[in-house]
């Protein structure tokens, strides 16, 4: 039996990876599927099992892609022109504190990387 890796599941959201396995099962292409481990060092993949059905999985693989693209910026666009889509300042007035923790943040961040180079001098 040979393996083909078609899909990591790294940050790949669960309805997408529930709609890529349909796909393959609906195209009647044979393929498994490794759980990610428990350390979270494997995030887990879909694997094809024939080396004939990997070219005509790649290439299901990469209309879904491009269609599902195409349907995240059309909602997007949308949701922008119907005002969902909040603005950097709208969300700093909506959450002052997390403006000032990171800004916190970088500057103990600064402040750490330089602090060799003030006790040198």
């Amino acid at each position: 039996m040979s393996r083909h890796l078609l899909l990591n599941l790294r940050h790949v959201p669960e309805d997408e990876s529930a709609e890529i396995r349909a796909l393959l099962a609906q195209h009647e292409i044979a393929f498994y599927e490794t759980e990610p481990n428990r350390w979270g060092i494997s995030a887990g993949a879909i694997w094809i099992r024939q080396d004939g059905d990997i070219a005509q999985a790649r290439a299901l693989l990469a209309n879904y892609q491009a269609e599902r693209q195409l349907r995240a910026q059309s909602e997007f666009a949308t949701a922008k022109r119907e005002g969902r889509v909040e603005s950097f300042w709208q969300q700093m007035r909506r959450e002052p504190l997390r403006l000032v923790m990171i800004l916190f943040a970088i500057a103990i961040f600064i402040a750490l990387s330089l602090w060799p180079l003030l006790l040198a001098g």
